[in-house]
Parts: C-alpha cells; structure tokens; sequence
C-alpha cells in the first residue's frame, strides 16, 4: 500500500526525512495552496503536515475521505478544528516536547542579559558612547532564582541554574519536598518562592487561575531589587503591576519574550530602560524547528504503519457500539475529577477510580482517561485532554488505577473517584438518574444531591444551631445569591458539609470572611 502525504506549510528537508526514508510514502510539498485548493486536493491524502498557516477547518477535513492523521509542527494546534477532526475518527498530533530546549536556553539568556545590562549597554555603544560605570551589573552566582511551574521548560531553567551555582527554590502543584531533595533543588509553596527569590522566572500555562499571577500582592512580597523574567504566556504578569514595580524600584528588571497582547510594539513597559524584551523567541532556533518536524514525521510514519503516536492532542476512534454506552458518562466523570481536584492543595500520589453497576461491564478506559483530565484540567488547561491526561498524571508522579465492583449502594451505576496525598484521602461519586442527568452524590463519606455544575462553595464546618443563618448573611452582605444548598453531616453537633450552589464566582475576600467565622473548619470555592 503507498501512502500519500501533503505538506502544506514550509518544513526542513532535515525534518521531514523521516518521511522521505519510507519507501511506502509519497510526499507533495505545496506550500503556496488557497483554501479552495486545499479543499480541492485534500481528498486524495492519507496525512497532512501543517505549521500554523494552514487553517484545517471543519469543510476541509469533511472532504479528506481518506485523511488520518493531521501533524501540527508545533505546540498549539489552534489551526486545527479538532472536535471535526475526532468526529471523523481522524487522529491529530504535534510536537510538545521540541522547543523544551530551545525555550530554556532562551530563558537563561534573558535571565543573564538582564543581570549584566548587555542589550542597554550594546545600545549606549551604538550611540557612540563609552558608559562603563552605568552599566554595572550583577552576579547569578549565589543569587536565588524562583521557578513558578516546573514542567519540562521550569525544569530544565533549573538545572542550567544550578549549573550557574545559583540557589535554586521552586513551586508547582504538583512538586513535593522529595522531588525537590532529588533534583538537588529547595521546594517553596508560591509565596516562599516570591518572598525568597532574587530573580523569579515564570513557566506555568495561561490558565484561569494564572492570568496575572504575578500581580500588584505578588509583587509587594518580593524582595526589593527583584528581578523578573517572563519567556512563558503573556497575561501570567499584569502588565500595569510590573510597569508600577519597576517604576517604584522595587522591581530592578525585568526580561520579557511574551506579551499580554502581540504583537507588543507600543507596549509601554518597553518605554522603560530596565525592560529588555524579545519578539516572543523562545522556540526560534533552527534546531527547535528543526526538531518539531522531525517529532510530527515520526508519529507520522508510526501511525500509518502501526496505529501508534507519541503525542496525540484529540481523542482516538472507539467503536461506535462501545461509543453509545459510556458517552453519557464522559460529562459526569470529567466533572467528578475538576470537583475532587479542588478539595486539596497538596500534591496528588494515587487516583482510584471505582466503577460500580452498569460501568463495571462496560470498557470504561476512555472514562478514565476523562476523569483524569478533569483532574488535571485545573492546572492544565488547555494542555491536558482525553489522549495524552494519563501520559501526563504518570509524567506528574500520580498513579492511576481502575477498579470494578458489582457493588451499586442503592444506584444503578455508581462512579467514585478517591485520591491519595500525603494527608490522607479524598473521594467523591457520582451517577446519572434518569430523566435528570448527572449528579454528585458524596463527598467523602457524607451524602448530598448536586448537579456537578456552575459556582459551588463547598464547606467544611462544625454541626451547630445558627451557622447555615450567619453564612447565609455573609454571603448576603458580599452581594452572593445561593441558588441550592445541601447539607449533610457525621453526627448531632460534630462535623458537617454544607453545598451551596450560587449564581457567580466566589471572591477571594469572601472565601476569607466566611473563613473568619468560628464553626467553619475550611471552605472551598469549587468552579465547574
């Protein structure tokens, strides 16, 4: 059998030698094609190779009737209109990890720009002057950098620091003390590391609960003099709180590849000479471009000739007889993992997931890989999904095991997923009713009654007369309205749960005022 293939964005000759190799493939490079052309031609290739110019959408990939797999030689794959993609059993792929190196090294070249002044100092020399003594610097060595997020790129910075005899100090949600001890490196919860850091460098996805993560609180438990380095996501420093630092003083500099908005030509913090910037550069080097074709081509090659690929970003092709059984589950089972994911704050070791009823005769790997993703998808985002959730809870340290029992408790199916952390186990379960859909119905051992959606604070409290009133007028006064409330509890006047579902998302300051009173023991708001 030969395969066609079409490269419709430019790609190495290097890159695509993996393509080339195979005696089985023939490979057409138009990388000129309007979309009417593509759509034209689509219909007689088995894979398609794209960078971020060509625009896949949903017409195109209808009439690719013999299209398997899309290759994004890249990171994102906003180009892609994935959900068409899946729908039509087509699997889409990219190249995650290739840039890793590229976008580290460009963090350490910022990171030492910044501290010995070299693009101000290149500039001044330009303009013909000879200012020794205005551009004196500083010394990584001894200095304490802050890693927020240590994934692939946060890891690497930390390694090529400690190659700098920098002190190292670190955050992520999923890094604990002994992973730290391992990588010769100090572990930090987010505020030790602002509070301890000299330079502070940012690797963390652009999530809901990281845009301005670096803001006006964060930068006032910095150190004076801190430095600042952003080669991640634009939008994960506020903007305006960075430049008020640096004018301030007590930001010495910062070195910034991204932007909130780009491309940033008017951006004033460029107005500043303590701001030296790039054009969003992290994975321009020749051999990360190289490296993402290569990656794609590769899982190319492998899916055509053995159906298996190194970095899917969509959900594979189930058998439609299997598909209409456990599709009504995929909704509760993803919300179940957002839902247990906000009950703790520590770093997750195991996730237990028990199938019980109708589900323990169904193939329930597909809902596994779903309840996983909404665990991570909190922290994620976008970077988790059906495919690669269990790749990236094993890369995370996190075991996950499947489990079936004839045991229902009163359900027809019955979904529980239990997680373990270093203070001990968590868990929450789930079913669909007829007629109502899906529900949340226990947390932990205390039974409730919860559609697994919309604004939910969750609390833990103490068992006693006039608590549901002073709550209810706490969250009177902060303007929240409860829609539905739920409670349950252990035993007359010990502990209790309270669920309330409300119309808006729950402020940090009225997260903390209900804190305040004294018959609460903790409170969550949990967002779904």
């Amino acid at each position: 059998m030969t395969y066609h293939i079409l490269i419709a964005d430019p790609l190495s000759d290097d890159g695509i030698q993996p393509l080339q190799e195979q005696e089985d493939m023939l490979i057409d490079m138009k990388t000129d094609l309007t979309s009417n052309e593509l759509l034209e031609q689509i219909g007689k290739y088995d894979a398609l190779l794209v960078r971020s110019q060509t625009q896949v959408t949903r017409e195109i990939i209808e009439a690719a009737k013999k299209l398997k797999i899309i290759a994004r030689a890249g990171v994102g794959v906003d180009n892609i209109d994935l959900n068409a993609a899946t729908e039509n059993g087509i699997i889409v792929v990219n190249a995650p990890n290739a840039n890793t190196n590229s976008a580290a090294e460009h963090t350490i070249a910022m990171m030492m720009s910044l501290s010995r002044k070299i693009p101000q100092a290149y500039l001044s020399l330009k303009g013909k002057k000879w200012e020794r003594s205005k551009y004196v610097g500083v010394e990584l060595k001894g200095k304490t950098l802050g890693i927020i997020g240590l994934g692939r790129i946060g890891t690497e910075v930390a390694y090529r620091a400690k190659g700098q005899r920098m002190n190292v100090i670190a955050y992520d949600p999923f890094f604990t003390k002994e992973k730290a001890e391992k990588m010769g490196i100090s572990y930090g919860t987010l505020e030790e590391v602002l509070q301890t850091a000299d330079f502070i460098t940012v690797h963390t996805p652009l999530l809901k609960n990281t845009k301005h993560l670096l803001n006006k609180e964060a930068f006032a438990m910095m150190k004076d003099g801190v430095h600042i380095i952003n080669c991640a996501r634009g939008g994960i420093i506020d903007e305006k709180a960075l430049y008020d630092a640096i004018v301030s003083n007590k930001v010495a500099g910062a070195a910034l590849d991204v932007f909130e908005e780009e491309p940033a030509i008017d951006n004033r913090l460029l107005e500043l000479p303590e701001v030296i910037a790039t054009p969003h550069l992290g994975a321009s080097t020749v051999e990360a471009q190289e490296n993402v074709a290569i990656d794609v081509s590769h899982d190319v090659v492998s899916f055509l000739h053995e159906g298996v690929v190194q970095n899917p970003v969509n959900l594979p092709s189930v058998p439609k007889e299997i598909m209409s059984k456990i599709e009504p589950y995929f909704y509760l089972a993803e919300k179940l993992g957002k839902f247990l994911s906000y009950l703790t704050d520590e770093v997750i070791d195991e996730v237990n997931i028990y199938y019980s009823g109708e589900l323990a005769n169904m193939e329930v790997a597909p809902l596994t890989r779903n309840t996983v993703k909404g665990l991570l998808k909190r922290y994620l985002g976008i970077h988790v999904n059906d495919v690669n959730a269990l790749y990236l809870a094993e890369r995370k340290g996190i075991a996950v095991h499947e489990n079936k029992t004839s045991l229902t408790k009163g359900f027809t199916n019955l979904l529980t997923i239990e997680i373990t952390s270093k203070s001990g186990k968590r868990s929450v379960a789930g079913t669909l009713l007829n007629g109502l859909g899906a529900r949340i119905v226990k947390v932990d051992h205390y039974r409730v009654d919860v559609t697994p959606e919309g604004h939910i604070v969750f609390i833990y409290h103490h068992d006693q007369p006039g608590v549901i009133g002073k709550m209810g007028n706490l969250l009177g006064e902060h303007d929240i309205n409860i829609a539905t409330m739920q409670v349950d509890r252990a035993d007359a006047g010990g502990d209790a749960i309270m669920l309330l579902k409300v119309d808006k998302p729950v402020k940090k300051k009225t997260l903390d005022a209900l804190q305040q009173l004294n018959e609460i023991k903790s409170v969550k708001a949990i967002n779904l």
